[in-house]
């Protein structure tokens, strides 16, 4: 028997792509939304780079939200490829969009993602970091711009990391979603799997820990993951494109890797809900954005537009 809150007949339910350039703050607005870390983050641009599917159960609607990567003005590798294609895919499978700018600026970044809208996708302007525009009668000629550049059903200033005006931004959101019942448990907030999410942590840190250019040729797979009287024991890899970056990835005495190592095994601790026995290796793999056997393995879908 499902564990999903009994739908009545005003219940909504459906799903929602969050999409805009690299670095505007689209997994931070997931997380603050589903009020769980379900998807990755750093200061640096391009950190997620699968769809991740955030859960949001209110008495009023089911929100699927699914996270997708920034989308890349500049082919680069095969890698790169594949993630402009699920941000293409995103709008075909979902029921409404938000399309996060940055409150102030928009730039050709943003204007390529949104000209990538179908017409007729219903979608609403999320206009984050609005806490840190000085002036607020800023973003008058940019809404006027976006308006102008597609019809909107709203547009939204939000601070995803201040968790101001989220509400709005669900009311507007929730208000697309066709009427059905709910198709996940009320406690849910991603059907991601926890060995998926293991990986993810991991690269996080990894982006965060490293400089600037190493942790775009890095990527994590997980080598083995068994559960044992609720204690997680978990293998991994952090794969490296030349011999010069295992180095830096490890660290002097390996100080490096087991930082990167004991900050992931806390935030998995934190989401599982138990100990996790973490060993995390670092191994060079030449070409690896460029091999399609890597790609899938490490679930980058090569579906075709």
């Amino acid at each position: 028997m499902s564990d999903a809150p009994a739908a009545t007949e005003a219940y909504r339910c459906g799903h929602v792509a969050i999409v805009g350039r690299p670095n505007v703050g689209k997994s931070t607005l997931l997380n603050h939304l589903v009020g769980g870390k379900v998807s990755i983050t750093s200061r640096k641009a391009q950190t997620t780079r699968h769809r991740v599917t955030g859960i949001l159960t209110t008495p009023q609607a089911q929100f699927v939200f699914v996270d997708t990567p920034g989308f890349q003005t500049r082919r680069r590798s095969r890698l790169d490829d594949r993630m402009n294609r699920l941000v293409r895919q995103s709008f075909a499978d979902v029921d409404a969009t938000v399309v996060v700018v940055e409150a102030g600026r928009t730039t050709d970044a943003d204007r390529a993602v949104i000209a990538l809208l179908p017409r007729g996708n219903r979608a609403v302007a999320a206009l984050n970091k609005v806490d840190l525009l000085g002036d607020k009668e800023a973003m008058l000629p940019q809404m006027a711009e976006l308006a102008a550049l597609f019809p909107f059903v709203a547009l939204v200033p939000v601070s995803a990391e201040k968790e101001r005006f989220l509400d709005r931004l669900l009311g507007e959101v929730g208000a697309l979603l066709p009427e059905g019942p709910p198709v996940f448990g009320e406690d849910a907030i991603t059907d991601r799997d926890e060995r998926f999410l293991a990986a993810e942590f991991i690269r996080e840190k990894v982006f965060r820990l490293l400089g600037e250019e190493v942790p775009y040729a890095t990527t994590v797979g997980v080598d083995s993951f068994t559960t044992a009287g609720g204690l997680r024991r978990i293998r991994a890899t952090v794969y490296v494109e030349r011999d010069n970056q295992r180095p830096i990835v490890v660290g002097e005495g390996g100080s490096r890797i087991k930082k990167i190592a004991s900050r992931a095994r806390t935030d998995m601790e934190r989401l599982f809900g138990g100990p996790v026995f973490l060993e995390v290796w670092v191994r060079v793999k030449h070409g690896w954005p460029d091999d399609d056997g890597m790609l899938d393995r490490f679930g980058h879908s090569r579906r075709p537009d």
